[in-house]
């Protein structure tokens, strides 16, 4: 059974025109999950599933750009006649669900419940839906932060999620059939380490071993094209950059 990944979003830190920010639909093993929810991604999602057939939800990390749309998804499921079975489970860091309750205004997260079950991620969490194995792994960052690798029959998919470089990467994406690896900055600037360059994803991949390389997040001071060049330069393996309503195979 096939493992894959469709992109809904890549772009980094705002959403633009037929570009929303980071999200993705991975497929496997009898299951569909919504990975990350940034600004516009809930009706791309639409585009390629009934939202009311998610077997889950999992958020890499607290900022805008890639929770955002549970908004949007949370008005679907609560009032646009997208009716659930049952609430979606969606896994995310514990402040999630207070997060969203505060832009409806509420301090209590309890009506969140018919449409979301939030439960928190951690550094080595996993779960199974169907034949499809979620693990996360915790990445470097500004805030709470995860990597997510997904694994179904014998296929296995790495997300970087947003990150510096870390001594988890390589562990998360080790051996990976495909991995979806940001390449936010062009170069690191005053000692900070939240994002990657694209020297650092094809370095990353080489020293994982990867399969396949997709870049995602390219930042505003790079073009697509550029970053690819220069992660493949030091990958020295397959290297594209994710294109929104494409679906890659793991």
């Amino acid at each position: 059974m096939s493992l894959t990944l469709t992109v809904l979003g890549t772009a980094s830190p705002h959403p633009g025109p037929d570009t929303p920010c980071s999200g993705h639909l991975v497929r496997g093993g009898g299951a569909e999950v919504w990975v990350d929810a940034g600004t516009g991604t809930f009706a791309e999602l639409q585009r390629h599933t009934d939202p009311t057939r998610l077997s889950a939800i999992w958020i890499s990390h607290l900022h805008a750009d890639h929770y955002a749309d549970l908004t949007a998804a949370f008005y679907g499921f609560a009032y646009g006649g997208l009716t659930l079975p049952a609430p979606i489970p969606v896994y995310a860091p514990r402040d999630c669900a207070a997060r969203l309750a505060g832009f409806f205004g509420r301090p209590d997260t309890g009506f969140l419940g018919g449409a979301f079950d939030f439960r928190p991620l951690y550094d080595g969490h996993t779960v199974r839906h169907g034949d499809l194995t979620l693990t996360a792994r915790e990445v470097l960052h500004d805030v709470e932060a995860y990597g997510l690798r997904a694994e179904s029959g014998g296929r296995a998919l790495a997300y970087s999620g947003d990150t510096g470089p870390c001594d988890g990467l390589p562990r998360l994406a080790g051996g990976a059939d495909l991995f979806l690896c940001e390449a936010d900055i062009d170069v690191h600037r005053d000692g900070e380490q939240v994002h990657l360059t694209p020297e650092d994803a094809g370095g990353v991949a080489r020293a994982a071993r990867a399969r396949q390389l997709l870049l995602t997040h390219v930042g505003p001071t790079l073009t697509p094209e550029n970053a690819t060049a220069r992660a493949a330069s030091v990958f020295g393996a397959p290297t594209a950059a994710a294109r929104v309503g494409e679906t890659y195979t793991a």
